[in-house]
């Protein structure tokens, strides 16, 4: 198994265009990956409430484990992935149980973001929009020699709660030319507002198991409450930063970006940790698998999670 998941990421290197290079399969490096894997169980939660940094709260819905920020970004790291910054966590089931998903939590502040032109906006133009992105970012793709990639259709038309101001989309992609049949990569995308920005919570997963594990998202979603003061009711506009963008570029702008692994171009290098270990949940589940048997093969010490 340990071989398996290697090798898969030395295949989404490759695919970004970065060459594995020999450290990556040291000695040293797998200790690493080991030793990342044992902390991030040491330190998950498994019940109660979840603090995601110092903007919201999230109480763990049944059958959900969080690993926090500082163990989640050693573990991005340990597969060769750069650090997050905006990372806030990652949620996932527990190691017994018979589910693979896996879900990461990111705060974007970018500031208050009006909701204006959800009442006027048109899902066409939006879908269109990412599809005229998408083949933008194509040119830099063949130049770099990788495989170009296509938007297929909504998953989830974008829907907007002005109530409590929740985005939810979901956009189905795949390689250009790619058989119509094929089990093509999906990512549903959830975003909650608040007075500095947006917290998100991203699923990647494959058309096949999209309907089977939106619901976990979901859940966390409803689980989510911004802290006092930091909602998006708090917001002064005499002092408060207004974000340059508006609801619809969490769509059709940020879309580019959270397309999927195979949509990820230079420009976004950054966020290259975050989609290369969603890749392999999307590959076949060996990351989780991984980790469930190091939870269950760990020993349970005193006051471990």
């Amino acid at each position: 198994m340990y071989a398996k998941l290697l090798a898969s990421l030395a295949i989404i290197g490759t695919t970004l265009g970065f060459a594995p290079t020999a450290s990556a399969q040291s000695e040293a490096a797998q200790r690493e990956i080991q030793a990342a894997t044992e902390a991030a169980f040491r330190a998950a939660q498994d019940s109660g409430v979840v603090h995601l940094g110092d903007q919201a709260t999230l109480k763990l819905p049944p059958n959900t484990i969080f690993v926090p920020r500082a163990q989640a970004n050693r573990l991005m790291e340990a597969y060769g992935n750069g650090s997050d910054d905006t990372l806030l966590g990652l949620f996932m089931p527990p190691a017994d149980s018979p589910d693979d998903w896996i879900v990461t939590a990111n705060f974007e502040k970018a500031g208050y973001i009006k909701d204006d032109d959800a009442k006027n906006w048109d899902v066409k133009e939006l879908l269109q929009s990412l599809r005229d992105g998408t083949e933008d970012q194509n040119k830099e793709r063949r130049a770099r020699g990788i495989a170009e990639l296509e938007v297929v259709g909504w998953v989830q038309a974008p829907q907007y709660d002005s109530a409590h101001q929740r985005l939810v989309w979901s956009v189905e992609g795949r390689d250009k030319g790619g058989a119509s049949d094929a089990d093509s990569t999906v990512n549903y995308n959830t975003y909650a507002l608040g007075r500095d920005g947006y917290i998100s919570l991203d699923l990647l997963t494959s058309k096949s198991q999209v309907a089977a594990q939106k619901p976990a998202l979901i859940a966390l979603l409803d689980n989510l409450s911004y802290n006092d003061g930091k909602r998006y009711a708090d917001f002064n506009s005499s002092t408060d930063k207004v974000a340059e963008y508006g609801l619809a570029a969490l769509v059709a702008g940020v879309a580019a970006k959270k397309l999927g692994l195979l949509a990820i171009i230079a420009a976004f290098v950054a966020k290259f940790g975050k989609l290369a270990i969603l890749a392999i949940a999307a590959g076949g589940g060996a990351f989780f698998k991984i980790f469930r048997r190091k939870k269950s093969e760990e020993p349970k010490s005193p006051g471990a999670v």
